[in-house]
């Protein structure tokens, strides 16, 4: 594309999805408000009780739902919102500022997007959405401008991230779903599974993320200033299949644009990937193969997008 879907969307003619971003979504089914909440106060928290209790809490999410809502998290409300209203600085850039970080390559610190192209298992389609990627960890990457993101984009990752005891990278994503004529004939992100291990999500008040939850499309809800969060394959892997990488996707509407900024992390790149010891012997087999994750990530790259590709891949085939 020659231009990005935000401009797209703000020409004063446009009235139908053009051919390129023609995608037929699933059925949608109702609001889901059983996303289990998680109170990060309470993990950490100084009575034992109350810790195991909502740490038997979480595990419970991560199998069932391979999502849950974390509140009480201790990041505070201004900061999401300027990271929020930051992104959305971004966007409103003139075109030539943002164009100078157009994606070359995968591994390019910062990325910018508009209107990408992926490859479904039957035809290339362009995505309703612009973005704006960068490593923030454990080598800090950023855009120059607007004014004062660097600040912004540092702080909210460094209290966004969690300690893993090992080494990982991080990234700063953010998504700009502008409103769409055929919002039924169009897609944000078609549905997928994150390659990573966890992935926090906040957005700007406008819904459009969906989880599968036994075979059903469901809209999420979430509190103000609630973080949404996801387990992603590294995690199920990892967890020799007890935790779950969920399909998720991102509609769009007729109505307001959708912001929304995401910080998934994920393995070194030549770290190796496979389940924990304990969960092998505990379940008598490993149900994945140990890999790379860069060859995991370079694997999903390469493949359709079209849920749970990459985790059928790694996984240890029955004779």
């Amino acid at each position: 594309m020659n231009s990005g879907v935000k401009v797209l969307a703000e020409s004063t003619d446009l009235r139908s999805v053009p051919s390129e971003f023609s995608f037929v979504n699933e059925p949608t089914g109702s609001n889901s408000d059983s996303i289990p909440i998680i109170d990060f106060s309470s993990l950490t928290s100084g009575n034992p009780d109350q810790r195991s209790k909502v740490i038997q809490e979480l595990g419970k999410a991560c199998e069932e739902w391979g999502f849950f809502v974390l509140v009480n998290h201790g990041i505070s409300e201004t900061l999401m919102k300027a990271t929020i209203e930051g992104a959305l600085e971004f966007f409103d850039l003139p075109e030539e500022d943002k164009q100078k970080y157009e994606a070359k390559h995968v591994s390019d610190p910062i990325k910018y997007g508009r209107g990408s192209a992926i490859t479904t298992s039957d035809k290339k389609i362009f995505l309703w959405r612009d973005f704006i990627k960068s490593y923030v960890h454990p080598e800090f990457h950023y855009p120059d401008k607007p004014q004062n993101f660097r600040e912004i984009i540092f702080e909210y990752a460094k209290r966004s991230r969690f300690d893993f005891n090992l080494s990982y990278k991080e990234l700063f994503a953010a998504n700009y779903y502008p409103p769409c004529p055929q919002p039924d004939q169009a897609i944000g992100l078609p549905p997928h599974t994150d390659h990573g291990l966890l992935t926090f999500l906040i957005h700007n008040g406008v819904t459009g993320l969906q989880i599968q939850h036994n075979g059903k499309w469901f809209n999420t809800n979430s509190p103000q200033n609630s973080i949404l969060v996801n387990t992603a394959d590294q995690l199920e892997i990892f967890s020799n299949g007890r935790y779950k990488s969920v399909k998720h996707r991102a509609v769009v509407n007729n109505q307001a644009t959708r912001i929304s900024v995401v910080i998934p992390n994920g393995p070194a790149p030549e770290a190796i990937v496979g389940p924990a010891s304990p969960l092998v012997q505990r379940d008598g087999r490993p149900l994945y193969r140990p890999f790379k994750y860069i060859e995991y990530v370079e694997t999903q790259l390469s493949n359709t997008v079209d849920g749970k590709v990459n985790l059928d891949y790694a996984k240890i085939q029955d004779n």
